[in-house]
This record gives structure tokens, sequence and C-alpha cells, in this order.
């Protein structure tokens, strides 16, 4: 006859393997975060389950982007979790930031500010300083360069107009897409993007290249401000 030890080890390892049961018969997006976290995290501590510690987790830090950001540190904290469960949490939390980066955008015809928007925020999500980008186009609005212009903090002007043009001269480009992100979040424009945006369109007519839009990205939205008049 089983021991009652033995019962709840066994209890446990069900417990364990129903994730990983559910991931192969439904997919990932059937899972909860708690379920999936699970999943990353193998096994349990002495005193719960996985399911629990995954709890605990997302308990802890509030939600998943909270717990992206946590150190190694700040992850062993949470009991159950030791040296090994906290690298590997941070590494899976890599993996991903590099799976959004890795969605560059590609040379190519720009069909709308939306699909360069889409690609942008993966790009700038998790930027803590304020970055302004070109993305020079051809005449038939194929993308030649993607540079970085400006990097730094919010009370610093984006960039001198010269920067961004003398860029376009070098490749030959007819157009201009800018882009730039607020790290709160918040894309609603300034009174420095509008002013910025200003000077640059009209650089740009004195010098027959054409900015097509600027965007302003922020963790999941984006504002264009050649659909709100402004270009």
């Amino acid at each position: 006859m089983a021991s009652r030890h033995q019962n709840q080890f066994e209890a446990r390892i069900i417990q364990e393997l129903r994730p990983r049961e559910r991931l192969q018969e439904l997919g990932g997006a059937a899972l909860s975060e708690q379920e999936l976290l699970a999943i990353v995290l193998r096994t349990g501590a002495k005193e719960c389950d996985v399911l629990t510690l995954a709890g605990e987790l997302l308990n802890k830090f509030g939600n998943l982007y909270e717990l992206k950001q946590a150190s190694t540190s700040e992850l062993e904290k949470i009991k159950g979790i030791g040296p090994i469960k906290a690298l590997e949490l941070v590494a899976t939390f890599e993996l991903s930031r590099r799976v959004n980066r890795s969605r560059q955008i590609k040379l190519g015809t720009v069909t709308s500010s939306a699909s360069i928007a889409g690609v942008m925020i993966e790009e700038l999500r998790d930027s803590v300083q304020e970055q302004l980008i070109g993305i020079y186009l051809n005449t038939k609005n194929q993308i030649i360069k993607k540079v970085l212009l400006f990097q730094g903090s919010l009370n610093q002007s984006i960039a001198h107009p010269r920067d961004i043009y003398h860029h376009a001269v070098k490749c030959s480009a007819a157009r201009i897409i800018l882009v730039h992100n607020h790290p709160s979040g918040d894309c609603r424009p300034s009174a420095n993007d509008l002013e910025f945006t200003k000077r640059v369109v009209k650089c740009g007519e004195l010098m027959g290249i054409e900015i097509l839009d600027h965007l302003i990205v922020g963790c999941d939205t984006y504002r264009s401000l050649k659909e709100d008049g402004v270009i």
C-alpha cells in the first residue's frame, strides 16, 4: 500500500505535468500566463507545486511585463526561486526581447504608416530613452536605409534637421519617414514634437525631399502626424 508521502508526491507530479499536456493538446494560446510560466519553471519548490510557484511570481510582480524587468537577485527573493531558476527566467525574457527586435524593417516597398509603426513599436518597446529613427525611401517608396538619428533624454532636442537630410543626400533618398518613441507610452505629440516636425518639413520642401510621415510610437499604439494633419 502506497504511503501518504508517496501519494502526495505522485499527485504533485501529475499537477506539474498538466500544463505541458495542455500545451501539447491545445497550443500555447489556450494556456494562462500562470500555466506558461509553470512550463518555463518546470518544477516547483519543496513547499509548493510549480503552478503555485508561478502564481506567486505573478502576484509578487503584478504582471508579466514587471516580471520581465526583474533582476536575478529580485527573483531569488521569492521562496522557491533559486539561482538556476532565476537565470532561466531572465534568459527566457531576453529571448522574448530579441524575438521582438528581430522583426526589423526589411528593404522593400512601404505600403502604409501602420505597417512601419507595427514593426517600430516592437523594436522600441523596451527602450527607456527617446530615439529618433529615419527611414529613407526612393521614388518608388522602397526602403533604402534606416538610421538611428538621435538617442537621449526626454528634455533634449530630438535632432537637428541637417542630421536628417545629411543621410538623405548621402543615400539619394527622395522621401523620409521619421519615427520616434515616447518611453512613457503616451503617443500624444508634445509642443516640441510639433515644432520639430514643421521645421523638418520646411527644410525638406527647400531641398526637394518629402517627409512622408512622422510616427510617434508607445508600448502598443502609435500616432501619425500625417494623419493628424501636421504634415
